[in-house]
């Protein structure tokens, strides 16, 4: 007989998000039916964590590899999942990944190369790039979308460069992690504070000494004056 499918880590199921959602939802001046309509959500959830899906917002997108926080290793973790403030269980969950556990596909520059060419194809037609950089075993993005459901370009990453990836690999089953954080930009200041956190990512974890040297990240795309100039994709 074939081996059971093993459950890969994901959120935990969190009955308390749909309350929490519906009471966000009250306020949201974003929210109309012609949005709706164009397929974005408004606040939202899938039963693990809140989204917000409206047109024009600037979002702090982040997705991991599925392996990113091993099963095997849930001592390190599970006390994590318990923290009850949302921002300070993400914050420490990042930092969790920043210690690299899991396979760390994006390693390799053929992955991080495909997968951080995936984002670039559409900027400036379904979004535009406002930062990103590809760590070993995860991904920031900050995009402020435009014409597309910040749901449908996600899942279209994932997808695409998931089975692409799993290819060059010669492997199959998930690669990236089932849901993904998003936390929308209040204001410039926000903005700002979160492009220097995704820039200098590498340089926390202790990749680089420098975060123009970080070879898979939009910190090499800045000019003297901070402007980001983003080149086509490679293909």
């Amino acid at each position: 007989m074939p081996e059971p499918k093993r459950r890969l880590p994901r959120p935990p199921y969190n009955p308390g998000v749909r309350d929490l959602v519906e009471g966000k939802r009250a306020w949201d001046e974003r929210a109309n039916l012609d949005s709706q309509r164009e397929g974005f959500g408004g606040w939202h959830e899938r039963g693990y964590l809140p989204h917000r899906d409206s047109p024009g917002l600037t979002q702090f997108i982040t997705y991991h590899l599925a392996d990113a926080f091993p099963a095997e290793l849930l001592a390190e973790w599970a006390a994590i999942l318990k923290i009850e403030e949302q921002r300070e269980r993400r914050k420490q969950l990042e930092a969790y990944l920043d210690k690299g556990r899991g396979h760390c596909w994006l390693r390799r520059p053929e992955i991080a190369a495909l997968s951080e060419d995936a984002f670039r194809h559409f900027e400036g037609v379904r979004y535009d790039l406002r930062a990103w950089c590809m760590m070993p075993n995860h991904v920031h993005v900050l995009v402020q979308t435009k014409t597309v459901p910040m749901s449908q370009f996600v899942k279209s990453w994932k997808g695409f460069t998931g089975r692409q990836c799993n290819s060059i690999l010669c492997r199959s089953g998930a690669f990236w992690a089932d849901d993904y954080w998003d936390t929308y930009m209040r204001d410039k200041e926000q903005e700002q504070a979160t492009v220097r956190y995704i820039e200098n990512n590498p340089i926390k974890a202790r990749l680089v000494l420098a975060a123009k040297d970080w070879p898979w990240s939009s910190a090499r795309f800045r000019d003297k004056f901070g402007r980001l100039c983003v080149p086509p994709a490679n293909h």
